[in-house]
């Protein structure tokens, strides 16, 4: 009995309590019919020929109650079959479907569904069963996309380091080739008064670039800024394009600073401040002298716009990439370490703020655009 199914057994055990009431209530009739015929003529006053009668009635009622026995036996067995069957169907069948589904659920069938219309606890069940189901399948989706992006970051990772090491090597073999040739006193090099503070130069644009590098490899290198705090953005850049304004001056650039009425923002001030002077850096720095570099505020936007030739469109987008430098600006005195505007967009991607870097018609050039 134990290894039946859920369907068989409960058909046998419905199919033999209803034999056992059966049985009861027929071995119950043939034993007090009788006697209750005789007990109600009893009590009347007839006398001794009633009570004969009774007797005799009360053999025949027996005798007919017995031969009607195994007919009154056959139909309620067969009704009782019909109603266990029935019974056993209408329990089963639900839950047969619920453990089909379930099935289904465990080899993860995004499609299963309990549909279980019944309103009593077996109804409750399929319900609670397709609630937990799709809860788990979103929980899997978001670990699905959580891995995803980790693989992504991860692929990007040393993606990011193959190219820093590539262009490590490149100054380091160069101090290293010129450090040698001056210690051997070959040709030219003799003269280390001249090419000693070159090595230093050398040494300390690797510095610099070594610095970079590690900030920006820092998976959470926007984490030392990234406690958010209230502040006026518009003192804030003014006060950031001090320096820029200067080194603009310097290089006959003009600088004009539109910070517009005070408006108040929540961010972390740091990577917001480190967003904004890569963005300067690379405006001053790109723009030729009597062009101009001008920087504005309006709403919830911060332009800034330099006049230079407009970099193609389809270049556009690497610039953002590690180590890019264009064409017209390959050399590193010059076009930086290309690792200013990948640090401006993995921050403002951490810090879920958007961008534009666009070209400009009137006047001509590149306009950078952050909204906040």
């Amino acid at each position: 009995m134990k290894r039946l199914k859920i369907f068989p057994k409960t058909f046998l055990y419905t199919f033999a309590v209803m034999l056992f009431i059966i049985a009861i209530a027929h071995f119950l009739i043939c034993q007090f019919a009788p006697q209750m015929i005789f007990s109600f003529n009893a009590a009347s006053p007839a006398g001794e020929e009633i009570e004969n009668y009774v007797q005799v009635s009360s053999s025949l009622v027996k005798a007919a109650i017995i031969k009607a026995l195994p007919v009154s036996l056959l139909c309620c067995v067969l009704i009782s079959f019909l109603c266990s069957l029935l019974f056993s169907r209408a329990i089963t069948v639900p839950l047969k479907h619920i453990s089909e589904t379930t099935g289904r659920m465990a080899r993860l069938d995004r499609s299963a569904r309990c549909h279980v219309s019944a309103r009593d606890e077996i109804g409750i069940l399929a319900s609670n069963i397709n609630g937990l189901y799709a809860d788990l399948l979103s929980s899997i989706e978001s670990l699905e996309e959580e891995k995803q992006k980790v693989s992504a970051a991860e692929r990007s990772q040393v993606d990011f380091l193959r190219a820093a090491s590539h262009e490590l090597k490149t100054p380091v073999t160069a101090l290293k080739a010129m450090l040698e040739n001056i210690i051997l006193g070959i040709g030219k090099y003799r003269d280390r008064d001249v090419f000693l503070p070159q090595c230093m130069e050398m040494a300390d644009r690797l510095s610099v670039m070594i610095k970079e590098v590690l900030d920006a490899s820092r998976t959470d290198f926007a984490g030392s800024g990234t406690e958010e705090e209230t502040f006026d953005v518009s003192e804030f850049i003014s006060g950031l394009c001090d320096p820029y304004s200067l080194i603009a001056k310097a290089k006959g650039i003009d600088f004009y600073v539109e910070a517009g009425e005070s408006r108040q923002i929540t961010l972390p001030k740091q990577a917001f401040g480190k967003i904004i002077s890569n963005v300067l850096s690379n405006a001053v720095a790109y723009t030729e002298p009597g062009k101009k570099v001008t920087v504005s505020i309006r709403g919830k936007e911060l332009r800034i716009l330099n006049e230079c030739v407009p970099v193609p469109a389809d270049i556009i987008k690497s610039l953002f990439e590690p180590f890019y430098r264009p064409d017209f600006s390959r050399s590193r005195e010059g076009g930086g370490n290309g690792l200013g505007l990948f640090i401006v967009d993995k921050l403002a991607k951490a810090l879920g703020l958007h961008y534009e870097f666009l070209p400009s018609r009137e006047p001509q050039g590149m306009v950078f655009t952050l909204f906040f």
